[in-house]
């Protein structure tokens, strides 16, 4: 029996992808929040246009980072809530992140074709951010204060989330 590599390869990338699916749902069955304190990865991801944008850039801002993908099924959920909130909060101070990890672009590009938005898309498809941030399942968000310290993590999704992300973002955005 010969082994083709690219066969395994293929193989191997399903059953991560299956195992990552089932851990999201998981998590958006019983989502989950933790108020930390430290400082945010120095990571680089990139924008549509292929520009390298650094999370420390944006040091002074409260902003929201979201790590979602076109295959969870929360984030066709959690992506609109997380619009809405940026159109609710970006006039006083809020910035959203939402970082793609689809390896392919064109799943992304098709997904964001079909939900509308204002926050800023940024993309990472090799996962160097998210392993950064050690998210463990899809989709993630951290909030994260004007001196570029992560505040508060929210693993998974459910509609209980937006009023938890609306409570925090006010208390950092009252912060000095």
């Amino acid at each position: 029996m010969t082994l083709n590599v690219s066969h395994i390869h293929m193989t191997m990338r399903r059953i991560v992808s299956i195992a990552f699916t089932l851990g999201a749902m998981a998590f958006a069955i019983q989502s989950t929040a933790a108020a930390v304190s430290r400082p945010t990865p120095d990571v680089a991801v990139h924008a549509a246009d292929g520009a390298a944008v650094r999370l420390a850039d944006y040091k002074g801002k409260v902003v929201l980072i979201d790590f979602w993908a076109s295959w969870c099924p929360p984030c066709k959920t959690s992506f609109p809530a997380l619009d809405a909130i940026y159109r609710e909060y970006h006039e006083k101070g809020l910035e959203v992140l939402a970082v793609n990890v689809d390896e392919k672009r064109h799943d992304a590009d098709t997904f964001l074709d079909a939900h509308p938005h204002r926050l800023t898309v940024l993309f990472d498809p090799k996962g160097v951010s998210p392993a950064a941030f050690a998210v463990k399942g899809m989709p993630s968000s951290f909030l994260i204060d004007r001196a570029g310290n992560i505040r508060f993590i929210h693993m998974g999704y459910s509609g209980n989330v937006d009023g938890s992300f609306r409570q925090e973002i006010a208390q950092l955005l009252l912060e000095h």
